[in-house]
């Protein structure tokens, strides 16, 4: 934000001072006419992702609807690269204004907790907007894996130490995390990890029986799942999920076991407070309708409505989660 500075000649020049009030009392702020006006123009939102993905399909459903709310054109601009660092990086050296927003998830945590030095600081390089949605992943198995249940699950791998392999989209993804939190809070299951270029090929292999264990969302999983391809065993959340009523929670064999994902929206660090607020109120507005609510369940998780400080609490307490797990399980990024 830029600040009027004004130069004073002398202390002692009383009627300076009182023409320096006078002043003030015109122009408060350099920007309080703005926020008041906010928005007066487009609002580009940054999706760090291709089109088709969580965070590009989640912006679109939430943007149409604040863009009605605020009366502006909302416009989507995909800028993939980078493990999303790309997109997320522009955001985060732009004007904070309020008129650059980025759409991300858990994936810039995990990123901040293994990637050593990135394009900006997951914590003070924005002002977190609104959550938008929360959801839990599927631990599905391969159809000859000896498993239907949690327990069955665990109780396979413990059996079995080092035989079996578990799947994920790549080193450091968000997919090995809840894999290896899931080990970690198991007490170190000896399941050997197999990294791959993208979710298409890690689920291709797990249908194949190359590897045996998958943990991922609900739209990369579910459709395979009901054509019998693959077999799911249970869900990431601490209780039942409206996602997948029917699957049991992992937690019913890993006590305290919890994985999900959020999305949200940031702007850049110092976006005026009127801003945040006037966005928020309008997230929240569009999370509370039944046809928002009913697409974001379509696409695997949760409209979660919230206050900017408890999404700033939830990205903190993320950061500092990731990087102990990352510490404790040898979790590294290519």
């Amino acid at each position: 934000m830029n600040k009027t500075t004004n130069t004073l000649p002398s202390r002692g020049a009383a009627g300076c001072f009182a023409l320096i009030a006078a002043a003030g009392a015109l122009a408060v702020s350099p920007h309080a006419g703005a926020e008041n006006a906010y928005p007066s123009k487009p609002i580009t939102l940054i999706v760090p992702y291709p089109p088709g993905g969580s965070n590009d399909i989640f912006a679109r459903i939430v943007a149409k609807e604040i863009g009605e709310d605020l009366k502006q054109p909302v416009i989507i601009d995909n800028r993939p690269g980078a493990s999303g660092n790309t997109g997320t990086a522009i955001v985060a050296k732009a004007a904070p204004d309020g008129y650059t927003l980025v759409a991300v998830s858990s994936s810039m945590t995990t990123n901040a907790a293994v990637q050593g030095k990135l394009p900006y600081d997951a914590i003070k390089s924005f002002s977190p907007v609104a959550m938008l949605a929360q959801g839990p992943f599927i631990v599905a198995v391969s159809n000859d894996f000896p498993a239907r249940t949690p327990q069955d699950l665990i109780n396979a791998i413990r059996a079995n130490p080092g035989k079996f392999n578990y799947a994920s989209s790549g080193p450091g993804s968000v997919n090995q995390f809840g894999t290896e939190l899931l080990k970690a809070k198991a007490g170190k299951l000896a399941i050997t990890h197999v990294p791959y270029r993208g979710m298409g090929p890690a689920i291709t292999d797990l249908i194949g029986n190359q590897t045996q264990v998958l943990i991922s969302s609900g739209p990369s999983l579910l459709p395979m799942v009901r054509a019998g391809k693959v077999r799911a065993v249970g869900i990431t959340s601490l209780k039942p999920s409206p996602i997948a009523p029917d699957l049991v929670p992992m937690a019913s064999a890993v006590p305290g076991y919890e994985f999900e994902l959020w999305w949200g929206f940031l702007a850049p660090a110092g976006t005026p407070p009127a801003v945040i607020t006037r966005l928020n109120a309008a997230v929240n507005h569009a999370l509370a309708k039944p046809s928002v609510k009913e697409a974001i369940l379509r696409e695997g998780a949760v409209a979660k409505p919230g206050t900017p400080h408890q999404f700033a609490e939830t990205i903190a307490a993320d950061v500092a989660r990731w990087k102990a797990l990352a510490r404790q399980q040898n979790i590294v990024a290519d």
